[in-house]
């Protein structure tokens, strides 16, 4: 049986920035999922990293920036790697990252940002997938948004008569308790969602803050699958293993913490086979 090698990780704090703290944590985070982890220390040049990077014969650099120097600093380690003919050292940044400045270090090879806050586990799990080169496929499009109300039949002709919609259909779910209607709206679908029983987690919905957009479904291929991925970066879920939902479709949903507080449903539809 052939036993798979660690992934070796350098972790390196490039410039003058004086704080490691966080570069520590993510390493032992890295060491805690089975990885080799180098870390080179305060105050590097771009030549000293890209030199311990191949003496070292690392998969991946980790670069932690501070000192809001990124823009300058990240770069520089990409061009020393280009130099020395390791180009093909994948190069992953985090630390105090503005959002705005991922596009441009996406655009000088920085494979990857990781802004402040970011769980550990996102960050190992993410390496794993780079390295291993497993492809991770993005939600194919905004099924359909699901607004709670207290009743489709007072609330369809606004969205018929007002906003012109077309009915698809309407049918009750009785895994969720809940009586649904969707209605086309280009490439999507919005989704009225009607309690049928007190104990309808809509009608708990509609108790705490009435009527309402509740959640936005996310259409994805391999449902299992994600919900994997997500259990392993430790992203809270709602449903650990999907269920039935409208139309046969499998869905799950994961808990609004992991959002910002908002809903979000997993959806794959059923088979056309």
């Amino acid at each position: 049986m052939m036993v798979m090698k660690p992934i070796r990780v350098l972790i390196a704090k490039p410039g003058l920035d004086g704080h490691d703290r966080g570069a520590l944590i993510i390493a032992q985070a890295l060491r805690d999922h089975g990885m080799e982890v180098i870390y080179t220390g305060l105050r590097q040049s771009a030549v000293q990293i890209a030199r311990a990077a191949i003496q070292e014969d690392v998969d991946v650099i980790g670069l932690s920036s501070l000192s809001g120097a990124h823009k300058s600093l990240f770069p520089k380690v990409v061009e020393a790697l280009k130099e020395q003919e390791a180009a093909d050292i994948p190069v992953i940044g985090g630390g105090v990252i503005p959002a705005e400045d991922i596009p441009y270090l996406e655009s000088k090879g920085v494979t990857k940002i990781f802004t402040s806050g970011s769980p550990t586990d996102a960050i190992a799990v993410y390496i794993k997938q780079l390295i291993h080169k497993e492809t991770v496929q993005t939600p194919k499009k905004i099924a359909h948004i699901g607004i709670a109300v207290e009743s489709i039949d007072m609330t369809l002709p606004f969205y018929q008569h007002t906003l012109g919609l077309e009915l698809e259909s309407v049918e009750e779910v009785d895994s969720e308790q809940v009586r649904v209607a969707f209605l086309n709206i280009g490439e999507t679908r919005i989704e009225l969602l009607e309690p049928l029983s007190d104990q309808s987690a809509i009608q708990s919905f509609l108790n705490k803050r009435g009527e309402g957009i509740h959640h936005i479904a996310l259409e994805v291929n391999d449902i299992h699958t994600r919900l994997e991925q997500y259990k392993q970066q430790g992203v809270p879920l709602i449903h650990e293993e999907p269920k039935l939902g409208a139309h046969e479709s499998q869905i799950a949903f994961l808990h609004p913490k992991a959002a910002s507080g908002v809903l979000y449903e997993l959806c794959q539809p059923k088979s056309e086979e």
